[in-house]
C-alpha cells in the first residue's frame, strides 16, 4: 500500500480549513483545537467510569459477520465501570461504538462546544468509541458519506483512510461498507491481497487532544495501540454525487442486503465475501 502520512496542523482557521481540506477533500489532523473545552482536561477513561460506571454499554469484537446478527446487534454486554476496568487490566477486542452521549450521559455535553469549521454538524449526534488495546475496526465507511471530525481522547489510535477512487483496490464487499474482513490493514499479507499493493491512501496516529477530519465518504480502519477513547462529530454530505449514494445506501442497498440475509443466511455472506475477491482479482488481472 501507498500510504502517506496526513499533513497535521497546530489549530487553523475557519477559511484555511474550507480551502484547503474540505473544498479538495483532503484529511488533516488539527491539534490545539479543543484546549479550551473542559473535556480536554477532564476526558480520561476514569473520568468515563465515574460519571458513566452503571450504565449498560454494548460491545463489539472483530468477529466475522454472520447472518444470525442483527444490524449492529451487540456481541456482548457489561457496565461501563467493568469495562474500563477490563481496559486497563489487559488487551481485549471488545469496542463500543456510536454510544450518542446525549442520550446516555447528557452531563458529558457540558464539557465541549461545537466548533466551527465551516460545516454545519448534527447536533444530535455526537458519538463515542471506545478500545482496547490491539482492538480495531473493519475497514469500512459510513453508510451517509458524511464529512467527520473525530475527536481523540487518552491513549493513541492508528488510522488509516482512502478515499472511493481505491474502491478497486480494496477488496470490497458488495452491498456493503466494509471490504473483506481477513484483511489486516495494519499488516497486509499482499500474496493473498495483492490488489493492495496499487491502493493509494493515508496513515496517521492521534493522542488526546487531536481532531482528525475525515472528509465524504472515506474509508477508514482504526486501531488502538493503547486503551482509549474518541468522539465523532458529523455534518451530512455537500457533494451531490455523494447524497445520492447515501440515499442509495440508506433507503436500498440496506435493506436489500437485509432480505438478502433471511432468504439466504450465511450462504450470502459467503457468496458476497468470494465475490469481492473474484471482481477485484479481475480488475488486477485487467490492470496489469
Amino acid at each position: 500500500m501507498n500510504l502517506t502520512a496526513i499533513p497535521r496542523v497546530d489549530r487553523i482557521s475557519k477559511n484555511d480549513f474550507i480551502t484547503q481540506y474540505f473544498k479538495p477533500q483532503k484529511p488533516v489532523v488539527i491539534k490545539g483545537f479543543i484546549e479550551d473545552w473542559p473535556a480536554y482536561t477532564k476526558w480520561n477513561l476514569e473520568y468515563i467510569k465515574a460519571v458513566a460506571g452503571e450504565k449498560i454499554v454494548p460491545l463489539y469484537d472483530d468477529r466475522p459477520v454472520s447472518h444470525e446478527d442483527g444490524f449492529n446487534e451487540p456481541h456482548a454486554k457489561m457496565k461501563m465501570a467493568d469495562y474500563v476496568d477490563l481496559l486497563k487490566k489487559e488487551p481485549t477486542k471488545f469496542r463500543i461504538f456510536l454510544w450518542n452521549v446525549l442520550k446516555e450521559v447528557p452531563q458529558l455535553q457540558n464539557d465541549y462546544t461545537y466548533p466551527d469549521f465551516g460545516l454545519k454538524l448534527l447536533k444530535g449526534l455526537p458519538m463515542l468509541f471506545f478500545g482496547g488495546t490491539d482492538s480495531y475496526t473493519f475497514m469500512h465507511y459510513d453508510i451517509d458519506l458524511a464529512n467527520i471530525f473525530h475527536f481523540h481522547f487518552e491513549g493513541k489510535k492508528e488510522i488509516i483512510l482512502f478515499d472511493q477512487s481505491q474502491n478497486q483496490h480494496l477488496y470490497k464487499v458488495p452491498y456493503s461498507l466494509i471490504t473483506h474482513e481477513s484483511i489486516d490493514f495494519s499488516n497486509p499479507d499482499f500474496e493473498q491481497w495483492p490488489a493492495l499493493k496499487k491502493a493509494s491512501g493515508y496513515k496517521t496516529y492521534l493522542e488526546h487532544g487531536e481532531v482528525l477530519y475525515i472528509p465524504e465518504g472515506y474509508w477508514h480502519y482504526m486501531k488502538y495501540i493503547t486503551p482509549g477513547f474518541s468522539m465523532s462529530l458529523r455534518a451530512i454530505a455537500r457533494n451531490p454525487k455523494n447524497i445520492g449514494k447515501a440515499f442509495y445506501n440508506i433507503f436500498i442497498m440496506r435493506y436489500f442486503d437485509t432480505l438478502m440475509r433471511k432468504m439466504q443466511g450465511q450462504k450470502w455472506i459467503d457468496k458476497k465475501n468470494k465475490k469481492a475477491i473474484s471482481v477485484t482479482n479481475e480488475y488486477l488481472r485487467s490492470y496489469n
